[in-house]
């Protein structure tokens, strides 16, 4: 009798959950009132809204505002348009498919582009990192006189808050953003009032263009400038996957209602990140523009100026204060990522210590470099820098999303409608020609 030889059958490789220390662990209401409900699902966006006020953002705000009054509020508009579409794509793809964006990018390319891939997202968050570290430097040295080199180093221990509050629970992390936001907004609310802006001016060039923004060059770099470094390339993998961290119920109806609570908690968080942008651009163009002082663009300058331009002592106080918040909120976001980035392309797992380390001393060696040979103007130099690299590694993170999210094998029933398809292409195509053009303007300037 003919022996049967029995071939064993291919092994498929397993991923683990998107961050599994946190993943479907934050309970959610079976309320019928969809106020409860929503409650269950606010936060992620909170954590991604912290990308579009980070201390890179403030730089460019600052110069808008100071050079050319509220005529590029428009811009901010449209960014915070094009940011509310790709995040809602990003959160669709980690709750419809429990995969986030780096793991999906491993599944579908080779290993030669997946590993590409993941080399330009860890600089995406080293640069990020760089943006903050430096931020966060910046506003100690205005608040205590702490040295700038000093401010750096110190920045280094923050990583410690974040390990203590993830082990103590997801939300703990999320209740400090949505703090350190709250704090934010507060006092740029306050610096609008006192700043006492053009309310007919501001509210025009809110919601119209103005044609110089692309017949004036200076003014259209700008504009690229803020439009480029908008959207950020970490905050797309991160809200792929902390999206799936609400125990929502893995079927069909549970996705569908989880993507649409979802949608709502991005749609509130980055219209309160829309405001904060606008605060600044608005109050640099309501003190410094007002009053001619049409080249602060920096942070110190602006912090320098604020009080005795305004009329009130506490104005610059208040302004480091929201800068110290802004950094730190943007580390956490930016840790988060870097931990998600690396496990998703490379399905391993380092101690969390470990990978919050690495990032952080990657961000923070250059920084202690350059502050050290060039002192407060280097850094600044090296903000703009770190902005400028963002907006260069965008493409690679946006056109995956967009083409697994229109891909129906992937997504099933939640795969982009055709409005949405076209929508999402031309929004990928559109920041592309921009950042190309930033970095072609960039270096014509340089």
């Amino acid at each position: 009798m003919p022996q049967t030889t029995l071939q064993k059958a291919p092994e498929t490789p397993v991923l683990r959950p998107s961050m599994p220390e946190v993943n479907a662990t934050v309970p959610i209401s079976r309320s019928r009132f969809f106020w409860l409900r929503m409650l269950g699902f606010l936060g992620p966006g909170f954590l991604i809204s912290v990308g579009y006020m980070d201390p890179g953002n403030w730089a460019t705000d600052l110069a808008a505002g100071s050079r050319y009054g509220y005529t590029l509020l428009f811009v901010i508009m449209v960014s915070n348009l094009l940011a509310i579409l790709l995040q809602s794509l990003a959160l669709k793809l980690g709750i419809a498919t429990g995969r986030d964006l780096a793991q999906a990018c491993r599944e579908q390319y080779s290993k030669p582009v997946s590993n590409a891939l993941w080399l330009f997202a860890e600089i995406a968050i080293a640069a990020c990192d760089l943006a903050e570290v430096i931020g966060s430097a910046i506003a100690l040295q205005l608040l205590f006189g702490i040295p700038l080199i000093v401010g750096v180093l110190i920045t280094g221990f923050d990583v410690l808050l974040i390990l203590l509050l993830q082990h103590r629970g997801f939300r703990y992390l999320e209740a400090l953003v949505i703090t350190l936001i709250g704090t934010i907004s507060a006092i740029f609310a306050i610096e609008i009032v006192v700043s006492h802006p053009t309310w007919h001016g501001l509210v025009s060039s809110l919601l119209l263009p103005h044609a110089a923004i692309v017949t004036n060059s200076d003014m259209l770099y700008i504009a690229i400038s803020i439009l480029g470094a908008t959207v950020m390339p970490h905050n797309l993998y991160l809200h792929s996957s902390i999206a799936q961290t609400r125990k929502y119920e893995r079927t069909a109806g549970g996705k569908r209602e989880a993507i649409r609570y979802a949608n709502v908690d991005s749609a509130i968080a980055l219209t309160l990140a829309l405001f904060v942008n606008a605060a600044i651009l608005i109050v640099a163009a309501a003190v410094f523009h007002r009053t001619g002082h049409y080249e602060v663009a920096e942070i110190g300058d602006a912090y320098k100026l604020l009080s005795p331009l305004v009329g009130f002592g506490a104005a610059s106080l208040m302004f480091a204060i929201a800068l110290l918040a802004s950094g730190q909120n943007s580390t956490i976001t930016g840790t988060l990522a870097g931990q998600i980035v690396m496990e998703g392309f490379l399905n391993i797992r380092l101690p969390d210590w470990l990978r919050r380390l690495i990032t952080r001393l990657t961000a923070i060696v250059p920084t202690v470099i350059v502050t050290a040979l060039y002192g407060e103007k280097g850094t600044s130099n090296l903000l703009i820098f770190s902005q400028v690299i963002l907006s260069m590694q965008l493409s690679f993170a946006v056109f995956p999303l967009v083409a697994f999210t229109s891909d129906r094998k992937r997504m099933g029933e939640f795969v982009n409608r055709p409005w949405l398809r076209y929508l999402a292409w031309t929004s990928a195509f559109f920041i592309a020609a921009l950042n190309v053009w930033l970095l072609v303007l960039t270096v014509q300037g340089g």
